[in-house]
């Protein structure tokens, strides 16, 4: 067995693993690199003769994991896309949503170049289009939880619950060779456990192999309280001073967190008094595929169902979808709370809104989640005096909070929780998903104090398994 990391390797984005075995070649994963210095990559043809491929193992729907698919497909391959039903669905949204802006993208840097007088680096053209993405979404082929299933004779795939995202899994693969077998687990990213709506990640008991995500490998998500008197302190702070909180969240999974925090609120007598506005036409599509994925949900989920208080049943938020309603967020004269994509702040509505408040110190950027290096996100997080929003320079001068809790990535308690669970150590156990401190981190804690074989990979490296 050969296994090639061609992504995620001492950073967190672009997340694409290939294996080869007897007879069969499969890719788990092929996601866009999002952070600025990798961005390059995606531009780059296939490191693997795409035609080569015999299948794509899909760990879950977001972007720096699926989406490369459409080019991979534009570039030849034509195997089956294996992932859960609720990834199948909510992918479909996110390839669309990235092909649509990447196109306005395109058609923004043309007209900004032609005004410079200018080119830029890479051809003014999407990645890849709507017609790419209509080719990879025909060949996304969903399989259940816990479903074995045949990529050739020797090779069988069975797809666990990571509790990252709706329908987010890990993979574990079982090669057979004459009479020896071996075991590997592919991590994808791994969730937190006691989350709100998804269930809490798989555990296994033995692996002889461990391809495993790093991204909080070296720390603990602050301890700040409970997110709902988070929002409630920070929220009426904002409101009190004139302002807005606006809040760059994911579409898929953070968003819908939000929400669900919201009611909370509501419904326990907090209400926030703030007209919420979710800024995403993507976001309202995945919160129906979370309507109709009901069997991801976990025992509090489904308790409120019951009681007749519906985790996404949140009657005093208003979705906006068309391009006008959005603009008339930054014609408010009141406070509110506007929630808005991307997460990261690299392209989307989320840029329109920073550029309307985040010089005005009454209002409030709120970051929920990991901002990755080199991202819009990460440089106001990081306390830049100014930053740059399409194609200007913006001073900062809004407040920024950051809340804990949220995220959907495990911790390093939590990682290290999911390490205990093997009962005997891995032939060895490789790191991805991680900037290379965390991933360090996380290696070096396998060795010194479990014992274990462990590395952090670099990009392109091959490695032969026994």
């Amino acid at each position: 067995m050969r296994l090639q990391f061609l992504g995620a390797n001492r950073q967190v984005t672009g997340s694409r693993h290939y294996l080869r075995t007897d007879g069969a070649r499969v890719l788990v994963d092929c996601g866009m690199f999002q952070e600025r210095k990798y961005k390059d990559l995606d531009w780059e043809p296939s490191p693997v003769p795409p035609k080569q491929i015999d299948a794509v193992l899909l760990t879950h729907a977001h972007l720096d994991h699926c989406g490369l698919l459409p080019k991979l497909v534009g570039e030849g391959f034509r195997g089956p896309i294996l992932t859960t039903p609720a990834t199948a669905d909510l992918a479909e949204i996110v390839l669309r949503d990235s092909a649509e802006i990447q196109a306005e993208d395109a058609a923004y840097k043309r007209k900004r170049h032609r005004k410079e007088g200018r080119k830029g680096k890479h051809p003014e053209v999407p990645l890849y289009t709507l017609s790419h993405v209509a080719r990879a979404v025909r060949l996304l082929k969903p399989v259940g939880y816990e479903q074995p299933v045949p990529i050739n004779d020797h090779l069988t795939a069975i797809f666990h619950d990571a509790g990252h995202i709706l329908g987010s899994a890990m993979i574990e693969l079982r090669v057979r060779r004459q009479d020896e077998s071996r075991r590997l687990i592919f991590s994808g990213d791994i969730g937190q456990w006691d989350k709100p709506i998804i269930r809490d990640p798989t555990s296994f008991s033995e692996a002889d192999y461990v391809v495993m995500e790093s991204t909080y490998g070296d720390r603990d998500h602050a301890a700040a309280g409970d997110v709902p008197t988070q929002l409630g302190r920070i929220v009426g702070r904002t409101i009190a001073a004139g302002g807005n909180v606006v809040i760059p969240a994911f579409a898929i999974e953070r968003t819908q967190e939000l929400m669900y925090h919201f009611h909370q609120l509501d419904h326990e007598g907090q209400p926030l008094d703030v007209p919420i506005f979710v800024d995403s036409p993507m976001a309202i599509d995945v919160t129906e595929v979370f309507r109709r994925h009901r069997e991801c949900f976990d025992l509090e989920a489904w308790q409120r169902i019951t009681a007749g208080h519906p985790p996404l049943g949140f009657p005093d938020v208003t979705m906006v979808r068309s391009t006008e309603e959005s603009k008339q967020l930054n014609r408010l004269d009141t406070p509110a709370i506007i929630v808005a994509t991307s997460g990261m702040c690299t392209a989307g509505r989320i840029k329109h809104h920073l550029a309307h408040n985040i010089t005005r110190p009454e209002s409030t950027i709120l970051f929920v989640g990991y901002q990755a290096p080199g991202t819009l996100g990460r440089q106001i997080l990081d306390g830049n005096s100014e930053v740059r929003i399409h194609g200007r320079q913006w001073p900062v001068r809004a407040r920024i909070e950051q809340i804990h809790g949220l995220s959907g990535h495990a911790d390093r308690a939590a990682l290290h929780r999911w390490l205990a669970a093997l009962r005997k150590p891995p032939r060895h156990l490789f790191l991805t998903h991680g900037d290379p401190e965390a991933s360090e981190a996380l290696a070096t804690h396998a060795r010194d104090e479990l014992g274990w074989n462990a590395s952090v990979p670099q990009y392109q490296e091959t490695v032969e398994l026994e």
